[in-house]
C-alpha cells in the first residue's frame, strides 16, 4: 500500500502514523470475547462450562468486594447489567452479532 520496503526499517507505528490508524488492541479484545462468551453459551458441548459461569455468577453477586470477572467486563461494555439477559441474548446469534458489532 506505502511502498516501504522492508530494509527502511520503518516502525509499525510510523507505518500506522502514514495511514492515518491507531492500534485498537483493546477493542479486538472486546469483540474477541463477548463472541467467545457467545460461542460457549450456544454450544451443548459446553454444558459444564456454562453450568459453572451461572454458578459461579450466583456465588459473584454475593461479594461485597467489587472484583472485575470476566463476566462483569462483558457486561459493562455491553451495557447489559443482568448475567441473565446477556444468557439469554447469547442464545439468538443474530441479536449478539449485532451487540459485537456495537462494541466501542
Amino acid at each position: 500500500m506505502l511502498a516501504i520496503s522492508w530494509t527502511l526499517k520503518v516502525s509499525n507505528e510510523e507505518v500506522l502514523r502514514r495511514v492515518n490508524q491507531r492500534r485498537e488492541l483493546l477493542h479486538t479484545i472486546k469483540i474477541r470475547k463477548v463472541a467467545c462468551l457467545g460461542h460457549v453459551l450456544r454450544q451443548e458441548r459446553y454444558e459444564l462450562l456454562q453450568l459453572i459461569m451461572m454458578g459461579k455468577l450466583q456465588e459473584e453477586e454475593a461479594l461485597v468486594a467489587e472484583k472485575k470477572s470476566w463476566l462483569r467486563n462483558i457486561r459493562e461494555w455491553t451495557g447489559i447489567a443482568s448475567a441473565a439477559e446477556l444468557f439469554r441474548l447469547a442464545k439468538d446469534r443474530q441479536e449478539f452479532t449485532k451487540l459485537t458489532a456495537n462494541l466501542r
